[in-house]
């Protein structure tokens, strides 16, 4: 079956010093990143009937461009898939700043809707823009007989929340599993339905248990060791 994989955009400055940047059109690409997207489309030989997409943002264009060029395939880029606005917050790399994201990342993750930093988008806000995309995807890819597998390359934080929005996923789960660049997540679209086949390298979850598994005490605290955007 044709399957979506949402693909996290390769290495920026922002990342390597551990920016919230998600304004557009936003950083460009470092070297290594650049070799990072073409690893990926290396690593990940397909068929010259698959898809390539990405989202406005320079990072998000620049590793699709290069993925295409490995497989010798062209990119689209399309509107509303960009990264979830942090606002005020932006282009900040302080604690502060950290633990007030991922304070909001956790609402969002427990499906506060509502939830937003000062200046920036709520939940709602991203899945108002960024579903109906996947939903046009759906439709004109992944559906029939003629269904063919489509590379959406966009942003980490975002990727997460709609990956775990459409997969129906445990919170816990998405939240602690977050995505390096280049990293994705890989969907199957059954009868209407989205099925989690892969997470980055993360162990996949029960899925008798998703049912059951909520956040009862989640670490308020941001990690010093990863990218908060990842």
């Amino acid at each position: 079956m044709a399957r979506l994989h949402l693909v996290r955009h390769g290495e920026t400055t922002s990342n390597v010093l551990k920016r919230l940047d998600t304004a557009l059109p936003g950083a460009s690409l470092t070297d290594f990143g650049a070799r990072q997207g073409v690893r990926f489309g290396l690593e990940h030989q397909v068929a010259d009937s698959a898809v390539l997409i990405n989202s406005v943002a320079n990072r998000a264009r620049q590793t699709a461009d290069l993925i295409g060029s490995v497989w010798e395939s062209a990119n689209e880029t399309v509107e509303g898939i960009h990264e979830i606005q942090v606002g005020e917050l932006e282009d900040r790399s302080d604690r502060d700043a950290h633990e007030q994201f991922h304070k909001t990342v956790v609402a969002w993750h427990k499906g506060d809707l509502d939830a937003r930093l000062p200046g920036g988008e709520s939940l709602e806000m991203l899945h108002d823009r960024y579903l109906p995309v996947v939903d046009d995807v759906a439709a004109k890819y992944l559906a029939g007989p003629d269904a063919r597998d489509v590379y959406l390359v966009s942003h980490g934080a975002a990727i997460r929340l709609i990956a775990a929005h459409l997969a129906k996923l445990d919170a816990e789960f998405a939240m602690k599993n977050y995505l390096p660049n280049t990293g994705s997540v890989e969907l199957e679209y059954r009868n209407g339905l989205w099925v989690l086949q892969s997470w980055g390298d993360a162990e996949l979850p029960d899925p008798d248990a998703a049912e059951v598994a909520s956040i009862e005490d989640p670490d308020e605290t941001a990690r010093d060791d990863v990218d908060p955007m990842g």
